[in-house]
């Protein structure tokens, strides 16, 4: 008996964030991916060469698409995962005429529907749990649940997978498995190792300044995390670089202390404009707060280095979402950051693809006779977390 690949087909694939822990488990096969932003769409594929990645709207998605392009029946795929943007969502129910983001999850039931998989994963932002007074989320169950899966959802911090950084995402899932799905467990918070913090993920990399870049590491690997990010790196440091800041914002974060906030200016340096967390610093021995595609631009998010007087760099970036130094990016500057703010921690999604791992295994659909594909050599990604 040959092991079998499960089938994934990976929706509104962004950089890869969500599928990276399928992508590096020998047990799945991403075989197609879909993306309508062409410089995220190239970054995925730099990334994932063997998968067939189609850059177009998601309505031109579909299962014929597959079968004729790549041989691939429907029956055959086995996990689709995904996270509509979730602008989607503020227009369901209100949709103006026009307004094309309130059929993406539509698109994603359409596809469900076509393809018919095992299992799926459905990732989004925490707020869709409140969305119309928690009446979307009760919708977008009772949807899938026509479809005869089995649904159920949690809302995860990454931070308690080994990511340095606090972001909440909900994780929906829906099974036609006859065993149970279960969550992944914690391994870091109360009661267990503490969370990984921003120095201990970034240290290692050069305390440049504003405008200032850098090709070289300023260490060894200090931790088993960064030996991780590091286990196939360049030896050229990428995308370690920051914006040319003006003098008065530069003074700014040169008096911001360790987590310190516009209130801990003097009077006359304070911005007369923004929210209560731009302008402001991160701790260096915590984790980091949401990471978003403003990373860099400290009048949009609390960003600014724990240590330098400059915002996160695009590579500080990607270390606290967990993408290894080897990981592509394309485009600009702000390209880059988009895909990196938008996408969902590796350490989460090998978790999650983990978990699912476990769940098809006790299914024993694992295994088949007259099956044979070509093995995938993927990162260990043996991080102690």
């Amino acid at each position: 008996m040959i092991p079998k690949k499960l089938k994934v087909i990976d929706l509104f694939c962004g950089v890869g964030g969500l599928s990276y822990g399928f992508a590096h488990d020998p047990h799945f096969e991403i075989v197609a991916a879909n993306e309508i932003l062409p410089n995220m769409a190239k970054a995925y594929a730099l990334n994932h060469p063997t998968v067939r990645v189609y850059i177009e709207d998601v309505k031109h998605f579909n299962a014929k698409k597959i079968q004729d392009d790549l041989g691939i029946k429907p029956e055959e795929i086995d996990i689709i995962v995904g996270g509509p943007p979730c602008q989607a969502y503020s227009t369901i129910g209100k949709r103006r005429k026009g307004d094309s983001r309130g059929e993406l999850f539509k698109e994603y039931y359409r596809l469900l529907r076509e393809f018919n998989p095992k299992f799926f994963l459905f990732e989004n932002v925490k707020g869709l749990i409140s969305m119309d007074d928690g009446k979307l989320i009760k919708d977008i169950i009772k949807l899938f649940e026509s479809l005869g899966y089995r649904v159920r959802y949690e809302t995860l911090n990454a931070a308690d997978y080994g990511v340095p950084q606090i972001r909440e995402r909900v994780i929906l899932i829906g099974s036609r498995l006859k065993t149970d799905f279960e969550y992944p467990k914690p391994s870091r918070g109360v009661g267990l190792k503490p969370y990984l913090t921003i120095a201990e993920a970034i240290s290692d990399l050069p305390l440049i300044t504003s405008g200032k870049d850098s090709s070289d590491y300023i260490s060894r690997p200090n931790n088993e995390f960064q030996k991780c990010m590091r286990e196939n790196a360049p030896k050229i440091l990428m995308d370690h670089n920051s914006p040319n800041n003006n003098p008065k914002l530069v003074k700014i974060m040169e008096l911001l202390p360790d987590g310190g906030t516009p209130d801990d200016l003097p009077k006359e340096l304070r911005p007369t404009s923004g929210y209560a967390n731009t302008y402001c610093r991160l701790w260096w021995d915590r984790p980091s707060t949401t990471i978003t595609r403003n990373l860099s631009t400290p009048s949009s998010s609390r960003c600014i280095h724990p240590r330098a007087p400059r915002p996160l760099t695009t590579r500080e970036g990607a270390r606290l979402q967990c993408f290894p130094d080897d990981y592509k990016f394309f485009g600009s500057r702000s390209d880059r950051n988009l895909q990196i703010g938008n996408a969902v921690p590796t350490f989460l999604s090998s978790a999650l693809a983990k978990a699912i791992l476990d769940n098809f295994s006790k299914e024993n659909v694992l295994k088949s006779p007259d099956y044979s594909g070509h093995s995938i050599k993927g990162r260990s990604n043996k991080v102690k977390s």
